[in-house]
């Protein structure tokens, strides 16, 4: 059996006035909207690869104490395996922007039930999930 690599990731659910925040992908990262976030790298926790990536990603600052988990996937693709902590959020400092131009051409706000048609289908999937209340998901991509 061929071995699968694990990734372990941290992606944010910021609000503010009811709306979430999403990072529009440009064209060759696939151009659809996501959350911010990213791997969390060794010896790195969740908490504090969410608050380095919210600030490379989108400028702001956050603190530890007031990221809430609210759900976590488990994604099996032929490649990989991953394992994604999702965090809400209502607090921070900075001025949200994106600042990874190569990699996102926007950063946009989004009422929950008017999330934008081109989100990619991993974050759809888990925020119909954390809106129905649940803390865990599966996701088989193959």
């Amino acid at each position: 059996m061929a071995k699968h690599k694990l990734r372990i990731k941290a992606r944010l659910i910021l609000y503010e006035k009811g709306k979430i925040l999403l990072l529009k992908q440009t064209k060759p990262n696939g151009g659809n909207y996501t959350l911010v976030g990213g791997n969390i790298e060794k010896d790195e926790y969740a908490k504090s690869s969410l608050i380095r990536e919210s600030f490379e990603e989108a400028g702001i600052t956050l603190k530890s104490k007031d990221l809430q988990l609210v759900h976590v996937l488990q994604k099996n693709t032929t490649k990989e395996q991953r394992i994604v902590f999702y965090f809400k959020a209502y607090r921070w400092e900075g001025k949200v922007r994106s600042k990874e131009r190569d990699k996102f051409k926007a950063a946009e706000w989004f009422p929950l039930d008017k999330l934008p048609k081109n989100l990619t289908a991993t974050v759809r999937h888990v925020m119909k999930e954390y809106r129905k209340g649940n803390l865990y998901s599966e996701i088989r991509d193959y």
